[in-house]
């Protein structure tokens, strides 16, 4: 099947957005050129191979890395296009173009090809960790040729004891005389930890130096490159890779640093305050990650849309003779409606996000910047979590459109469905998602941000019902909204182990709540009949099934008694 690049959908999300952010300058025109060309890179260059990147995988042979036939290549083409540049630093080489213009493509390349695509994506987050925390030295050395793509990046976070709880890390790292350091250790689940595609690999490493304080606050993030400056090997390699579920395309990696006399690395940022400078990198990855399940499901959604429209089966409900194509059959108009609602509501979650980031960088005062941040900073586990998870449910969706067809491999319904999996899994699970927005972007503020998003929301449904026919829709959201209100109010004030049994349960509602104002707005920015239409249809029937149902399903879990919502292990 072939991938058919959503441009017009895009820039719809993108323009709204813009109204989200209050206009913040960024030109249209251009972001829609540039974002046409990376569709039709996505569609020409990276769809092609991924189909031969699940069937052939990742060899792993003499201590190197080869990826799939063609891998290389266009990795080339993609260096030589610029793309790596798009979301990059000036004063290095990079664009530095809106994060919304970054989310419109990242979305295109992943949908295209989800192996491929998390290459430059980690990469990406790398060089917005260095650029905002390393010396000078290092940004001079790494940056320019990180921004080309001739190196790539990688996080080195996650050791065989030491998962999502980074306070059991022991990863070592000790200063030499020369100022640097040396890191001695093992990394598991490293993301293109190596490959033959670019020339150098700059990994970024949490270690703990001698004497450093036990847990969390006793980490420091280091700069480990593959080939050192002098053009010596770096006394580290791949051990290893795994053998997955899916992303066959792209190699997960078992790092060893240090078997001889320790690989050499630099200081990023201050001694033990590593977390810090990585979640710079990881609060970017998270909501690319979010970006990822978009694309993935948007594939998907264009999968089961063709197939039902060429698949002839039974007869459909008025129909006198011969055989009907399932599209025309009421239950797969459902899977299909629910498909593009949920793609299309994430699609805003992750956008308004981005929009969010671009204030908190662009915005000419203080304030402003600061509402950005905390905008953002509460948006963006909604956009890793809510998306990721949809990701699964519409790639499982398109298995079921697909019927038995879809539980074979022929079909790359099944490849959907196995790539989507590890999204909500990698850059924190989304039960991790769910305590951050909760315990963190909630909770530490008495619900400040959460109010002012409430706020914002209520005043996008008013505006809306007033001009648009949408006055029942909008006073249906206002009151889903106002039980999510009540409930934000609750959880602040619940005891820490009853909130975070249902943070998960209050970020699903919450996102969809989120997602169905931005749905509304976009029908309200529509441009034609046909998109209003379209929009109309797609915010309808996710507000009033979705939505719904997951701000009632919360609804009835904080009504449970409070000894059935968590598991009694004495039992």
């Amino acid at each position: 099947m072939t991938f058919v690049p959503p441009i017009q959908a895009l820039m719809h999300a993108l323009k709204t957005a813009g109204q989200l952010r209050n206009n913040s300058t960024f030109d249209e025109a251009g972001a829609e050129a540039i974002i046409t060309e990376a569709g039709r890179f996505a569609a020409e260059v990276l769809a092609p191979l991924n189909r031969i990147g699940d069937a052939k995988g990742v060899t792993f042979a003499n201590g190197s890395v080869t990826t799939p036939p063609g891998w290389r290549e266009a990795y080339r083409d993609w260096c030589d296009a610029g793309w790596c540049s798009v979301n990059g630093p000036e004063a290095f080489g990079g664009q530095a173009l809106p994060m919304v213009v970054s989310v419109a493509c990242t979305e295109l390349w992943n949908a295209a090809n989800l192996a491929f695509a998390v290459n430059p994506l980690l990469t990406n987050g790398a060089i917005e960790a260095i650029a905002a925390h390393a010396t000078d030295d290092l940004k001079s050395t790494y940056l320019p040729n990180m921004i080309t793509g001739k190196w790539s990046g990688t996080m080195n976070l996650t050791e065989p004891q030491s998962g999502s709880d980074l306070s059991e890390l022991r990863c070592k790292a000790v200063l030499a005389g020369d100022g640097s350091y040396r890191i001695s250790g093992t990394k598991i689940y490293i993301t293109y930890g190596d490959h033959e595609c670019s020339e150098n690999i700059i990994h970024l490493v949490l270690a703990r130096l001698d004497g450093a304080p036990q847990g969390a606050k006793g980490i420091t993030l280091f700069l480990v490159p593959k080939i050192l400056p002098d053009g010596k090997r770096n006394d580290l390699r791949c051990s290893g890779i795994e053998h997955k579920l899916g992303l066959h395309g792209a190699p997960t990696c078992t790092m060893i640093y240090g078997s001889n006399e320790g690989a050499v690395g630099w200081l990023v940022g201050e001694e033990n305050r590593g977390l810090n400078c990585m979640f710079t990198m990881m609060n970017n990855a998270r909501l690319l990650v979010g970006v990822q399940g978009v694309g993935l499901a948007e594939r998907a959604a264009q999968l089961a849309f063709s197939y039902a429209q060429e698949r002839k089966q039974g007869r459909a409900p008025g129909r006198d003779q011969g055989q009907s194509a399932i599209i025309e059959h009421p239950d797969v108009q459902r899977m299909l409606l629910d498909m593009r609602s949920k793609t299309f509501a994430a699609r805003m979650l992750c956008m308004a996000t981005a929009a969010a980031m671009d204030k908190s960088r662009y915005a000419s005062d203080a304030p402003t910047r600061e509402y950005a941040i905390a905008r953002a900073a509460l948006l963006t586990p909604l956009a890793k979590a809510f998306s990721t998870d949809i990701a699964v449910e519409v790639a499982s969706l398109c298995v079921q459109v697909h019927g038995g067809m879809g539980y074979i491999e022929e079909a790359g319904a099944a490849q959907l469905l196995r790539d989507a999996r590890i999204l909500p899994i990698y850059e924190g699970t989304n039960g991790i998602q769910a305590a951050d927005l909760l315990m963190r972007k909630i909770r530490l503020d008495r619900g400040a941000a959460a109010a002012s998003l409430y706020e914002d929301c209520k005043n996008i449904a008013q505006s809306v019902s007033q001009r648009t026919e949408l006055g029942v829709a909008s006073q249906k959201i206002q009151s889903l909204l106002a039980t999510v209100e009540a409930h934000t109010q609750f959880l602040i004030g619940a005891e820490p182990t009853l909130a975070l049994a249902h943070s998960a349960c209050f970020l699903r509602a919450l996102s969809a709540t989120i997602g169905s104002i931005y749905l509304l707005e976009a029908v309200d920015q529509s441009r034609n009949a046909q998109q209003a239409d379209l929009n109309k249809q797609i915010a309808l029937y996710f507000l009033f099934t979705n939505t719904t149902a997951d701000v009632a399903r919360l609804s009835a879990v904080l009504e449970m008694p409070a000894d059935v919502g968590t598991l009694n292990l004495s039992v």
